[in-house]
Protein backbone atom coordinates (compact mmCIF):
# COMPACT_ATOMS: atom_id res chain seq x y z
CA UNK A 1 0.00 0.00 0.00
CA UNK A 2 2.71 2.26 0.88
CA UNK A 3 4.38 1.55 -2.55
CA UNK A 4 1.49 2.65 -4.29
CA UNK A 5 1.23 5.85 -2.80
CA UNK A 6 4.70 6.45 -3.37
CA UNK A 7 4.12 5.79 -7.22
CA UNK A 8 1.28 8.09 -7.05
CA UNK A 9 3.50 11.25 -5.11
CA UNK A 10 6.42 10.54 -7.79
CA UNK A 11 4.28 10.81 -10.48
CA UNK A 12 2.53 13.87 -8.86
CA UNK A 13 5.60 15.29 -8.65
CA UNK A 14 6.69 15.01 -12.07
CA UNK A 15 3.18 16.55 -13.39
CA UNK A 16 3.59 19.67 -11.07
CA UNK A 17 7.03 20.00 -11.92
CA UNK A 18 6.14 19.88 -15.89
CA UNK A 19 3.07 21.89 -15.75
CA UNK A 20 2.55 23.35 -12.24
CA UNK A 21 3.10 27.00 -11.71
CA UNK A 22 5.87 27.79 -8.93
CA UNK A 23 4.77 31.37 -8.11
CA UNK A 24 2.45 30.79 -5.18
CA UNK A 25 2.23 33.44 -2.76
CA UNK A 26 5.16 33.24 -0.58
CA UNK A 27 4.02 33.18 2.79
CA UNK A 28 1.84 30.37 1.46
CA UNK A 29 5.81 28.44 0.64
CA UNK A 30 5.38 25.95 3.89
CA UNK A 31 2.14 25.01 2.76
CA UNK A 32 3.16 24.22 -0.94
CA UNK A 33 4.04 20.99 -2.48
CA UNK A 34 7.64 19.76 -3.18
CA UNK A 35 8.52 19.24 -6.59
CA UNK A 36 11.41 17.47 -7.70
CA UNK A 37 12.79 16.83 -10.84
CA UNK A 38 15.83 14.45 -11.49
CA UNK A 39 17.36 11.89 -13.43
CA UNK A 40 17.17 9.31 -10.90
CA UNK A 41 14.61 8.69 -8.29
CA UNK A 42 14.79 5.72 -5.59
CA UNK A 43 12.38 5.33 -2.65
CA UNK A 44 13.72 3.45 0.59
CA UNK A 45 10.45 1.96 2.45
CA UNK A 46 12.73 0.94 5.36
CA UNK A 47 14.13 4.21 5.73
CA UNK A 48 11.72 6.09 4.45
CA UNK A 49 13.73 7.80 2.51
CA UNK A 50 13.74 9.14 -1.23
CA UNK A 51 17.39 9.94 -2.84
CA UNK A 52 16.98 11.64 -6.47
CA UNK A 53 20.78 11.68 -8.56
CA UNK A 54 21.26 14.56 -11.38
CA UNK A 55 20.75 17.52 -11.88
CA UNK A 56 18.01 17.75 -9.29
CA UNK A 57 15.50 20.77 -9.23
CA UNK A 58 13.33 20.92 -6.39
CA UNK A 59 10.81 23.35 -6.19
CA UNK A 60 8.45 24.73 -3.33
CA UNK A 61 6.20 27.73 -3.74
CA UNK A 62 9.06 30.85 -4.28
CA UNK A 63 12.01 28.37 -2.72
CA UNK A 64 13.67 26.51 -5.70
CA UNK A 65 17.39 24.31 -4.66
CA UNK A 66 19.38 22.72 -8.10
CA UNK A 67 22.11 20.48 -6.51
CA UNK A 68 23.53 17.13 -8.06
CA UNK A 69 21.81 14.79 -4.77
CA UNK A 70 18.27 15.23 -2.61
CA UNK A 71 18.09 12.86 0.17
CA UNK A 72 14.46 13.44 1.22
CA UNK A 73 13.60 12.00 5.06
CA UNK A 74 9.58 11.60 5.79
CA UNK A 75 8.33 11.00 9.13
CA UNK A 76 4.48 10.05 8.97
CA UNK A 77 4.71 10.56 5.22
CA UNK A 78 5.80 14.13 5.35
CA UNK A 79 9.01 15.42 4.27
CA UNK A 80 10.64 16.29 7.97
CA UNK A 81 14.14 17.06 5.64
CA UNK A 82 15.49 17.37 2.69
CA UNK A 83 19.60 16.83 2.24
CA UNK A 84 21.25 18.54 -0.53
CA UNK A 85 24.38 17.89 -2.22
CA UNK A 86 26.85 19.06 -5.26
CA UNK A 87 29.30 21.36 -6.50
CA UNK A 88 27.85 23.83 -5.06
CA UNK A 89 24.09 23.49 -5.02
CA UNK A 90 22.06 26.59 -4.89
CA UNK A 91 19.21 27.55 -2.90
CA UNK A 92 17.22 30.65 -3.98
CA UNK A 93 13.53 32.23 -1.64
CA UNK A 94 11.98 35.43 -2.47
CA UNK A 95 11.06 35.76 0.90
CA UNK A 96 8.42 38.67 0.55
CA UNK A 97 6.84 40.57 -2.22
CA UNK A 98 8.88 43.16 -3.66
CA UNK A 99 11.82 42.03 -1.23
CA UNK A 100 15.39 41.09 -2.98
CA UNK A 101 15.90 37.06 -3.63
CA UNK A 102 18.03 35.35 -1.30
CA UNK A 103 20.81 33.04 -2.53
CA UNK A 104 22.82 31.18 -1.48
CA UNK A 105 25.53 28.04 -2.26
CA UNK A 106 27.37 25.31 -0.09
CA UNK A 107 28.40 22.13 -0.55
CA UNK A 108 26.04 20.46 1.82
CA UNK A 109 22.73 21.54 2.48
CA UNK A 110 19.70 21.13 4.95
CA UNK A 111 16.09 22.37 4.27
CA UNK A 112 13.49 21.32 7.30
CA UNK A 113 10.25 22.60 5.56
CA UNK A 114 8.07 22.52 8.99
CA UNK A 115 10.46 25.06 10.54
CA UNK A 116 11.00 27.03 7.62
CA UNK A 117 14.54 26.33 8.29
CA UNK A 118 18.02 26.48 6.17
CA UNK A 119 21.28 24.79 6.91
CA UNK A 120 23.97 25.63 4.89
CA UNK A 121 27.60 23.88 5.08
CA UNK A 122 31.07 23.84 4.29
CA UNK A 123 31.98 26.66 2.28
CA UNK A 124 28.31 28.20 2.52
CA UNK A 125 27.85 32.12 0.89
CA UNK A 126 24.32 33.78 0.93
CA UNK A 127 23.44 37.01 -0.30
CA UNK A 128 20.55 39.26 -0.72
CA UNK A 129 20.76 42.76 -1.87
CA UNK A 130 24.54 44.10 -1.36
CA UNK A 131 24.60 41.81 1.68
CA UNK A 132 26.92 38.70 1.74
CA UNK A 133 27.34 36.03 4.77
CA UNK A 134 30.22 33.78 4.10
CA UNK A 135 30.98 30.67 6.49
CA UNK A 136 31.36 27.18 7.32
CA UNK A 137 28.02 27.02 8.81
CA UNK A 138 25.18 29.38 7.56
CA UNK A 139 21.55 29.06 9.22
CA UNK A 140 18.45 31.02 7.60
CA UNK A 141 15.95 30.92 9.19
CA UNK A 142 13.11 32.09 6.31
CA UNK A 143 10.37 32.59 8.83
CA UNK A 144 11.79 35.39 10.77
CA UNK A 145 14.30 36.53 8.18
CA UNK A 146 17.12 35.73 10.71
CA UNK A 147 20.96 34.58 9.52
CA UNK A 148 23.27 33.27 11.62
CA UNK A 149 26.67 32.67 10.53
CA UNK A 150 29.63 30.79 12.41
CA UNK A 151 30.29 28.27 14.71
CA UNK A 152 30.63 28.47 18.11
CA UNK A 153 33.85 26.80 18.84
CA UNK A 154 36.95 28.42 19.78
CA UNK A 155 39.07 27.12 16.58
CA UNK A 156 36.26 27.75 13.90
CA UNK A 157 36.41 30.12 10.87
CA UNK A 158 35.56 33.10 10.72
CA UNK A 159 32.59 34.71 9.35
CA UNK A 160 33.14 37.25 6.22
CA UNK A 161 30.68 39.65 6.29
CA UNK A 162 30.15 42.35 3.34
CA UNK A 163 27.86 44.99 3.12
CA UNK A 164 27.70 47.45 0.49
CA UNK A 165 26.31 51.02 0.62
CA UNK A 166 22.81 51.67 -1.36
CA UNK A 167 23.86 53.10 -4.99
CA UNK A 168 23.22 56.99 -5.14
CA UNK A 169 19.85 57.89 -7.33
CA UNK A 170 20.39 60.50 -10.57
CA UNK A 171 18.63 62.85 -7.78
CA UNK A 172 21.18 62.33 -5.20
CA UNK A 173 24.39 62.53 -7.34
CA UNK A 174 23.13 66.01 -8.57
CA UNK A 175 21.99 67.45 -5.68
CA UNK A 176 25.58 66.39 -4.26
CA UNK A 177 26.67 69.18 -6.82
CA UNK A 178 25.00 72.31 -4.92
CA UNK A 179 22.91 72.76 -8.44
CA UNK A 180 26.39 73.65 -10.47
CA UNK A 181 27.22 71.62 -13.21
CA UNK A 182 30.09 69.12 -12.73
CA UNK A 183 33.58 69.79 -13.51
CA UNK A 184 33.77 67.96 -16.97
CA UNK A 185 37.39 67.44 -16.38
CA UNK A 186 37.07 65.13 -13.70
CA UNK A 187 35.15 62.85 -15.45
Amino acid sequence: MKRNNLLIVLIAAAWLCCFGNAAYALESDPDQPITIDSNTATYDDVTATSTYTGNVISVQGSIKVNSDKLVVHFVDGDAEKLVFTGDKAKFKQTPNPGAEDITSEAFIGEYYPKKNLLILKDNATVWQGSATYKSNLIEYDSKRSIVKAGETASDAKRVNVVIKPKKKTETQSHDDTNGKEPDKNLQ
